[in-house]
């Protein structure tokens, strides 16, 4: 039997009436002949009230219960659609996450997908279920406790579905009734496109076009599931809305296909910032560890002897979403406090060395010169396939030496050697 997956976005099911024309359009694909795989995200506007209260209760909030609360919009829907589609004799159940399972990492509120065990749904396919209802955005770490997936979640989780089960197609259901060259509601011009190919579709999505969630046209590309966008106020036949597919599938395309931009994004710039290796690392690997989403990445011309501050200083700016401010400004005023701590005059230091620089001169001596090689491409930022590329050894090796240092150096993190070797100073766990 056939499968396809169906994902319907918060303004689909928005409410009983839209939940119930949703429904009437998987139904028509069960007579079609298909088995579905139904994706649904939050009711229109439930996952913006939920995240308001816990921000409310807690600002700086702890991530694991932000996604106990937050889940819980796609699991309601996912009820009522699979009660729905019952009341239209079409066989349906609902499913969480952990029931799937749905497994990922456990980066809570931001986690990643590990993989989706297809035994529990084809086991009810095989009984005679026609439609399994899936709660988008959501899935289990390896502590078994709830995760989400970042906000766009739901897409992503149509596309892994529709690759774990080697779906036909994934169709994802919204307010448009396709991708466009650009935002029909800022002109009149924007014309709708038939076919448009991942590598394209990824760019429109990661500069800001909202019709589609970066990750998930990432994971479509990687796995070649081929997307339908359509609308889910419209009647629609297999011709309609934009397919999302690989180049090949593309006769003739233009130079350019569209125009994005985006919105809720703020812009963070760190003004007279040390221009020397490990400095990028020092504040984006803390940001990392935060769970901020840093979008793009701008750093000035560096200037020498710009007005009292010795040596290369330049300017780094960063984009990132505006309710990750708090948190991001957070996460850089510690690193800044626990790296950049003050440290005793030069003359002071030609005569007496702390015992916090004697110990990391210690720790330093453990390594071999290749490893303070490694260490010094870290520090950096490099990753470990140009660390490996630049030494001439393999991946694999680079891994092996990164284990080796970080306990030679007894950095329990990253974030950790990385202000150490800023600093150069012990700093203690």
């Amino acid at each position: 039997m056939p499968l396809l997956v169906m994902k319907f976005g918060g303004t689909s099911v928005a409410d009983l009436d839209r939940i119930k024309n949703a429904a009437l359009k998987v139904k028509r694909e069960v007579e079609r002949g298909y088995d579905v795989i139904v994706i649904v995200s939050a009711m229109s506007g439930k996952t913006n009230e939920l995240v308001g209260w816990v921000e409310a209760t807690s600002p700086l909030f702890d991530a694991r219960e932000y996604d106990a609360v937050v889940a819980s919009g796609e699991n309601v829907t996912a009820g009522l659609m699979a009660l729905t589609l019952q009341e239209m004799d079409v066989p349906a159940r609902s499913w969480q996450g952990w029931q799937v399972p749905i497994n990922t990492t456990a980066q809570h509120s931001s986690a990643r997908f590990v993989d989706i065990p297809r035994k529990n749904i084809d086991q009810k396919f095989a009984e005679g279920m026609k439609v399994a209802v899936v709660a988008g955005f959501q899935g289990l770490s390896p502590e078994g406790r709830v995760t989400t997936l970042g906000r766009g979640g739901s897409d992503t989780t149509a596309v892994a579905f529709a690759a774990a089960f080697g779906a036909e197609r994934c169709d994802i259901y919204t307010d448009v009734d396709g991708v466009y060259t650009t935002d029909p509601r800022i002109t009149s011009k924007a014309r709708k496109l038939d076919k448009i190919a991942f590598e394209e579709m990824l760019e429109l999505a990661s500069l800001g076009a909202k019709v589609l969630q970066t990750r998930s046209v990432e994971l479509a590309m990687r796995y070649k599931v081929r997307l339908r966008v359509l609308s889910s106020f419209e009647d629609t036949d297999e011709t309609s809305g934009t397919l999302v597919c690989d180049e090949d599938e593309i006769m003739e395309s233009k130079v350019v296909n569209g125009v994005a931009y985006s919105r809720e994004e703020a812009k963070i710039t760190l003004v007279t910032v040390e221009d020397k290796p490990g400095i990028s690392a020092a504040i984006f690997a803390p940001l990392a560890e935060a769970g901020v989403n840093v979008d793009m990445i701008v750093q000035n011309i560096s200037e020498k002897d710009y007005e009292d501050h010795p040596g290369s200083v330049t300017d780094m700016t960063f984009s990132c979403p505006v309710n990750q401010v708090a948190r991001a400004k957070k996460a850089l005023e510690e690193a800044i406090a626990l790296a950049f701590r003050t440290t005793p005059s030069e003359t002071e230091a030609e005569t007496t060395a702390s015992p916090l620089s004697l110990a990391y001169q210690e720790r330093l001596a453990r390594l071999t010169a290749r490893e303070r090689e490694v260490m010094d491409l870290v520090v950096a930022g490099s990753y470990n396939k140009v660390i490996a590329y630049d030494l001439g050894i393999s991946p694999k090796t680079v891994e092996l030496h990164r284990a080796r240092i970080m306990t030679k150096m007894e950095a329990p993190t990253l974030t950790h050697l990385v202000r150490m070797a800023v600093s150069g100073q012990v700093e203690e766990a």
